[in-house]
């Protein structure tokens, strides 16, 4: 299985705190921790010819992770095409945190996917594990508490998940779909909120854990079987004639 970690990369490069928490960029930390646990990883940047996304890249990748932010106008409709065709043909897609504005989701959801509340106001995040059984949730307890974080609250404006893993409580009040599933031709989607480029919510082991989990569980039929955390597949039942 081939992972590529998609970053626009502009933060890092203008705000000397962002690049402090993340010195080799926001991909470059994601792609140290799900080589760790045992991954094909590449990266790829907004800057790069067509995106770092070339038709080669996409037909090897078979999980893309997606973080954008400030460039989400930037990225080429001819790019989004092709992304947009290899989802429907299988290719997983793992959207984080600010890539909810991103061209790619809301042409895959349907709706503008970039209406929702949100400060930043080093609030406290608790994100309660809704759906334990799932296979992102993993290796998790009731829920992963973040004592900073930019507050995103409801109402969202996506289409109802297929699936819901995790909630969001912020200490000001609000909640938000925090953790959300979508199934979309043969292609698996997950979208998870944590992420805000200020704070070091990626060298966090717990959300760590869910990006991992969730790239093993969004691997398309066919490419090899996932192995979700510590538990492996199971064999197969032997019916006796």
């Amino acid at each position: 299985m081939k992972v590529t970690v998609w970053n626009e990369f502009r933060h890092e490069q203008r705000h000397a705190a962002v690049r402090e928490i993340y010195p080799d960029g926001i991909h470059g930390t994601i792609a140290g921790f799900l080589e760790k646990a045992g991954l094909t990883v590449a990266t790829a940047t907004l800057d790069e010819p067509e995106h770092g996304l070339t038709d080669e890249v996409l037909a090897e990748t078979d999980v893309l992770v997606w973080w954008g932010h400030l460039a989400h106008h930037e990225v080429q409709d001819s790019v989004v095409d092709k992304v947009y065709r290899r989802v429907m043909d299988g290719m997983g897609l793992i959207v984080l945190h600010s890539g909810h504005a991103s061209k790619i989701f809301g042409r895959l959801l349907g709706t503008p996917t970039g209406q929702l509340k949100w400060r930043e106001a080093d609030d406290k995040e608790r994100i309660w594990v809704i759906n334990p059984a799932h296979p992102i949730a993993v290796g998790l307890g009731e829920y992963i508490e973040l004592p900073k974080e930019e507050m995103y609250g409801e109402h969202f404006n996506i289409p109802a998940p297929d699936e819901l893993v995790f909630v969001s409580w912020f200490e000001g009040g609000e909640v938000f779909r925090s953790g959300a599933v979508f199934y979309r031709g043969r292609g698996k989607i997950f979208y998870f909120r944590p992420g805000h480029e200020t704070y070091p919510t990626y060298h966090n082991e717990e959300i760590q854990r869910v990006i991992t989990n969730a790239v093993q569980w969004a691997v398309p039929s066919g490419a090899a079987a996932p192995v979700y955390g510590n538990r492996a597949p199971l064999e197969p039942i032997q019916v006796k004639g």
